[in-house]
């Protein structure tokens, strides 16, 4: 890759994030006062997604449950659904792949607690029954996506639509979407320990 090309890569990762201040703000907000709502409830947060976004999902939990940049503190009920192989294998191989997530949602999800969905393209099928199923049971729900209005937006609580149909650029936003999130549940119960 020459030195052109990435400049114009990196230069359209800032543009992207410029346009995800100026149109997201307010839903981005919104996202993390529901977390910090569904954590002082009592409630946990469950992420879910697909290959890159599976990680971004695996990411945030892990922060949560570790810590993000606060290490004097306890660690907050959060968990990435799709990573216990056996049951992803078993209800994948069983019931077909796009039940992974609702399968589990159904299992360990209650009534207090938030189902974050994160797609690039809003409308993964998995992601879609899992946020169904979540709402069908009086769990809130968000959706981290693109700019595509996919199916998964009807059924979320809170919608953070990044203002790109690129997936690398959306999934840029989705970290910052994290490691906001992190912060604000760490901040808000940061003189509560």
């Amino acid at each position: 890759m020459n030195d052109r090309k990435i400049r114009s890569t990196i230069e359209e990762g800032i543009a992207t994030k410029q346009r995800f201040l100026a149109e997201c703000l307010p839903s981005l907000t919104q996202f993390c006062d529901l977390a910090i709502s569904t954590l002082r409830g009592g409630g946990k947060i469950m992420l879910c997604g697909n290959g890159g976004s599976s990680c971004d999902a695996a990411h945030a939990a892990g922060e949560l449950v570790g810590w993000f940049e606060h290490r004097d503190r306890p660690g907050y009920a959060a968990m990435a659904l799709g990573h216990q192989v056996p049951a992803l294998t078993a209800i994948g191989n069983d019931a077909g792949f796009e039940h992974v997530f609702r399968r589990e949602v159904e299992a360990v999800g209650k009534s207090g607690d938030l189902l974050v969905g994160i797609t690039t393209s809003g409308g993964s099928k998995n992601v879609l029954l899992a946020m169904q199923q979540a709402k069908e049971m009086g769990i809130a729900t968000a959706l981290l996506s693109g700019e595509k209005r996919g199916a998964c937006v009807e059924h979320a609580d809170v919608s953070v639509q990044v203002p790109s149909a690129n997936t690398a650029r959306i999934q840029e936003c989705h970290l910052v979407c994290v490691h906001i999130v992190c912060a604000a549940v760490e901040d808000a119960f940061a003189n509560t320990h």
